[in-house]
C-alpha cells in the first residue's frame, strides 16, 4: 500500500480550528470565577457572662432561590444586662435589613439601597456589629463598642466602625449633652468618681446601643454604616466585642494573626488578649478572609514603610488615623462608597435623599460640665 507524504507546509495558514461551545462557555465561567474572591472565616470565644452572641451565614441570597446571587453576614451582639435582647436581635435583624431593600432590583442597585436599608433601621435588641460581604464589596452597620477593622495587603489597618462610647467619643457627648441628657461617673463615698463616663438615667457607658428601654431618648439605636469595595487583592476583617479591644489596639489584634488562615487568626486574636490582661469580660471574635479565588490563605501583609514626619505630626495611636479609610494602597484601591453616621434618623434620610446637599451638624455647642451621679448607697 502507497502512503502519501502530508502536503509541505506552504506557509499560508488556514482558518483556525473550531472550538465547542461548550468549551468557551466553561472557559468563561471559569475566568469569571476566578474574578469572584473566596470568602473564609474562622470564629473564636471565651465566656464570662455568657452574653455575647455571634452570627454567621454563607448561604444568603439577594434573590430567594436564586444560588447565583450569594452574599454573606457576620455579626457580633455584646449584650447587657441580659442576653434576650441579643438574642432577640442576632434572630431577626437580617430580616428586618433585607425587608427595607426593594424587590426585583440588580445586584448594583441593590448594594446602593443595601446602606441606605441600615441607615433607615429601627429594630430593638442589644450592641451589634453587622458585616454583610457580597464579592468584593462590605458593608458594616454598627452600634456599640464591638469593633470592625480592615487589613489591607500593605499592612494598613482602616476602622469601619465608630466606638459609641461617651468616655472616647467626643461628638456623640455633645449630641446626648444637647438633648438633655445627664453624664457622669459613678461616686463612691466620700465624692470620689470612678469608672467610665455614663449617661443617666440607666448609667449606660454607650452613647448607641439596640434596646435598653429604662435609659430614655438619649441613647439611640441608630447605626454607623459604611460601605466599600475592596481591590482584587482582597483583605482581612477583624470584627470582635469589646472584651478584645479593651486590651489590643486594631494594630495589635491585625499583627497577632497575619499570614494565618482565618480560623487559627481568630483563636489567636483571643489568645493574645488572654495573654495580656486575663477573661475580664465575654470575650468574641470573628476573622474573615476576603481573598483571590487562586489564593488558599490570606497573605502576610507587607508593612509600608511608616513615614516619621507623620507620626511627629500624629503619634501612633492617632484616632483619625483609624477612623479615616485608606483610599489607595501599593495592592490597589480601596473604595469609599458609602459612610454615615449621624444619630439624628430625619438628618440622615434626608441626606439620602438628597447627597449633594452637605449635611449640618447643629449640635457642636458647648459641652457643660459632666454632673456627677449621688453616691452609691
Amino acid at each position: 500500500m502507497n502512503e502519501t507524504a502530508p502536503p509541505r507546509d506552504s506557509g499560508m495558514t488556514g482558518p483556525p480550528p473550531l472550538v465547542p461551545l461548550a468549551t468557551l462557555i466553561g472557559r468563561e465561567i471559569r475566568s469569571e470565577n476566578l474574578s469572584l474572591p473566596v470568602v473564609r472565616y474562622g470564629h473564636a470565644a471565651l465566656a464570662k457572662r455568657g452574653e455575647d452572641l455571634f452570627l454567621v451565614k454563607t448561604d444568603c441570597q439577594r434573590i430567594p432561590g436564586n444560588p447565583s446571587s450569594p452574599f454573606s453576614v457576620f455579626a457580633i451582639f455584646d449584650g447587657h444586662n441580659g442576653v434576650s435582647a441579643a438574642v432577640f436581635t442576632r434572630e431577626n435583624l437580617l430580616e428586618h435589613v433585607m425587608s427595607a431593600i426593594p424587590q426585583g432590583i440588580g445586584r448594583e442597585e441593590w448594594l446602593q439601597a443595601l446602606p441606605r436599608a441600615l441607615v433607615a433601621g429601627e429594630v430593638s435588641g442589644t450592641t451589634a456589629t453587622f458585616v454583610m460581604v457580597d464579592e468584593w464589596t462590605v458593608t458594616v452597620a454598627s452600634v456599640g463598642d464591638s469593633r470592625c477593622i480592615l487589613d489591607s495587603q500593605d499592612g494598613e489597618v482602616s476602622l469601619l466602625t465608630v466606638d459609641h462610647r461617651l468616655e472616647e467619643n467626643e461628638e456623640e457627648r455633645r449630641r446626648v449633652t444637647a438633648s438633655g441628657g445627664d453624664m457622669g461617673r459613678l461616686n463612691l463615698c466620700g465624692g470620689q468618681e470612678v469608672g467610665p463616663l455614663r449617661c443617666w438615667p440607666g448609667g449606660l457607658c454607650l452613647s448607641r446601643s439596640i434596646g435598653d428601654m429604662d435609659v430614655g431618648e438619649f441613647i439611640v439605636p441608630v447605626p454607623h454604616v459604611k460601605q466599600i469595595k475592596l481591590s482584587n487583592a482582597g483583605g482581612r476583617l477583624i470584627i470582635a466585642s469589646d472584651g478584645i479591644w479593651d486590651t489590643l489596639s486594631s494594630e495589635m489584634a491585625a499583627k497577632s494573626c497575619r499570614g494565618l488562615p482565618a480560623e487559627l487568626a481568630a483563636k489567636l486574636v483571643v489568645k493574645e488578649a488572654m495573654r495580656m490582661s486575663g477573661l475580664k469580660d465575654d470575650t468574641t471574635c470573628l476573622v474573615v478572609d476576603i481573598i483571590p479565588a487562586d489564593h488558599s490563605v490570606m497573605q502576610p501583609a507587607l508593612k509600608k514603610p511608616q513615614n516619621k514626619l507623620r507620626s511627629l505630626l500624629f503619634g501612633k495611636g492617632s484616632q483619625n488615623s483609624l477612623n479615616k479609610m485608606t483610599k489607595m494602597s501599593s495592592v490597589g484601591a480601596v473604595v469609599e462608597l458609602f459612610e454615615e453616621g449621624s444619630a439624628m434618623l430625619a438628618e440622615r434620610q434626608a441626606h439620602v435623599a438628597l447627597p449633594d446637599i452637605q449635611e449640618i451638624d447643629p449640635l457642636h455647642k458647648e459641652i457643660p460640665p459632666f454632673k456627677s451621679k449621688p453616691s452609691l448607697p
